[in-house]
C-alpha cells in the first residue's frame, strides 16, 4: 500500500517515470541543440587525453592544436554554407592543396610582394567558388558533379605547378603560423575573424536568413522573391575563399609550397559541419556547432596521436563520430516531421471543412 507521502508525490509509478522523463529531456536537448553535446564532448576528450599524456595540455601543444584547428575549421565554415543551401563542395581539399602551391609560387617564383601574393590567392579562391556557383545555377549541374571536376583538376594542377617543393623565405608569410600575439598564433586569430564573420553573416543578417530559406525549400524561397541563384553563388564564393585562406596557412606551416600537401580535408570539412549540426538535407545549422565539430575532430586526431594510437584507428574513431552525428541529424529531422504532422493534418481538415461549408451554401 502506498503511503500518503507517495500518493502526494504521485505514487510509485510517477517516481519510476521521473528517470524516463529526465532521459527524454536530455535526449531532446541533445537532438534539438547539438552544439551543447559537441562542446561537452570536446571538453571530455581534452580532459581524457590530457590525463593520459600531460604534454597534451602544454602551451606548445595547445598552440599546435590551434593551428590545426584553424585549417580545418575555416574550411568547415565555407563548407557548411554550401550544405545549408542543400548543396556540397567536394573541391575544398584539392583547392587548398592547389593554393598551398600557388601562394608559394606567386611569392617565390613570380617574385610578387607578399601583400599582392595574398590578394591574388584570395581572389583566385573566390573566383573559383564563383565558377562553381555559375555551373550549378546556370547549367543546373549537381553541386556534387560541379565540384568533383575541380577536385580532380586541382589535384593535378598543384603537381604541375610545383613538381618539387617551393621553399618560402618571406618572414611575413612564415609569421602566419610562426608568430604569436599574446601567445595566440596568428592563424588562430584569422580563424576567430572568419568564425565571427561567418556567424554574423549567417545568423544576424537578412542574407543569412535567405540562405536558410533556400536550403529549407528552394521553390518557396523563389516564390517569396529571394534571389536563389545569387545566394547559392555567394555560398560557393565563400567556400572557395576559405580554401584559399587555408592554403596560405598550410603553406606557412609547411614553410614551402608542397604539392599534395593535404589529403582528405574535404571529408573532414564535411564531417565537421555535419557533426556540428548542419543537416545534409539543407536549411539547418549554426556556426557555433560547425566550429565545435571541427574542434572535436582536431582534439580526437591530435589526442590519439599524443597517446600513440595507430593511424588506422584514428580514422575509425572519426568515422564512428561522423556516423553518430548523422544519426542525430536524422533523429532531429524525424522529430521535426512528427511535430509538424498534426499541424498539417489540422490545416487540411480546416480547409476541407471550409470547402464543404461553401458547397452547402
Amino acid at each position: 500500500m502506498s503511503s500518503a507521502k507517495d500518493l502526494a508525490a504521485g505514487g510509485p509509478l510517477l517516481a519510476e517515470a521521473r528517470p524516463r522523463r529526465v532521459l527524454a529531456s536530455v535526449g531532446r536537448l541533445l537532438t534539438g541543440t547539438p552544439e551543447i553535446g559537441i562542446i561537452v564532448a570536446v571538453l571530455v576528450a581534452f580532459v581524457v587525453f590530457s590525463s593520459i599524456n600531460s604534454n597534451f595540455s602544454s602551451v606548445a601543444e595547445l598552440q599546435d592544436l590551434g593551428i590545426d584547428l584553424a585549417g580545418f575549421a575555416i574550411l568547415a565554415v565555407g563548407e557548411s554554407l554550401t550544405i545549408i543551401t542543400g548543396g556540397i563542395d567536394l573541391s575544398v581539399g584539392s583547392l587548398t592543396a592547389f593554393f598551398v602551391v600557388a601562394s608559394a609560387w606567386l611569392n617565390v617564383s613570380a617574385h610578387l610582394p607578399i601583400w599582392l601574393t595574398f590578394a591574388i590567392t584570395l581572389t583566385g579562391g573566390a573566383l573559383w567558388g564563383l565558377w562553381h556557383g555559375f555551373l550549378i545555377t546556370r547549367f543546373n549541374i549537381a553541386p556534387f558533379v560541379a565540384t568533383l571536376v575541380t577536385f580532380i583538376f586541382a589535384a593535378g594542377a598543384d603537381e604541375a605547378l610545383a613538381p618539387s617543393p617551393i621553399p618560402i623565405t618571406s618572414q611575413t608569410f612564415l609569421d602566419i603560423v610562426g608568430k604569436n600575439v599574446a601567445g595566440i598564433p596568428i592563424a588562430v586569430l584569422i580563424l576567430l575573424v572568419v568564425g565571427v564573420a561567418g556567424w554574423f553573416f549567417l545568423e544576424r543578417t537578412y542574407f543569412g536568413r535567405q540562405i536558410y530559406a533556400v536550403g529549407g525549400n528552394r521553390e518557396a524561397a523563389r516564390l517569396a522573391g529571394i534571389p536563389v541563384n545569387r545566394r547559392i553563388k555567394t555560398t560557393y564564393v565563400v567556400s572557395g575563399l576559405c580554401a584559399s585562406i587555408v592554403g596560405c596557412i598550410v603553406a606557412s606551416h609547411l614553410t614551402s609550397g608542397t604539392a599534395d600537401s593535404v589529403s582528405g580535408w574535404e571529408l573532414i570539412a564535411i564531417a565537421a559541419a555535419v557533426i556540428g549540426g548542419v543537416s545534409l538535407s539543407g536549411g539547418t545549422g549554426r556556426m557555433v556547432g560547425v566550429l565545435a565539430g571541427a574542434a572535436l575532430l582536431v582534439v580526437l586526431r591530435d589526442g590519439l596521436v599524443a597517446i600513440n594510437v595507430n593511424a588506422y584507428y584514428q580514422s575509425m574513431v572519426v568515422g564512428v563520430v561522423l556516423l553518430v552525428a548523422i544519426l542525430i541529424d536524422r533523429l532531429r529531422v524525424m522529430r521535426a516531421e512528427r511535430a509538424s504532422r498534426p499541424a498539417r493534418t489540422a490545416l487540411s481538415e480546416s480547409s476541407e471543412s471550409s470547402e464543404s461549408g461553401e458547397g452547402s451554401a
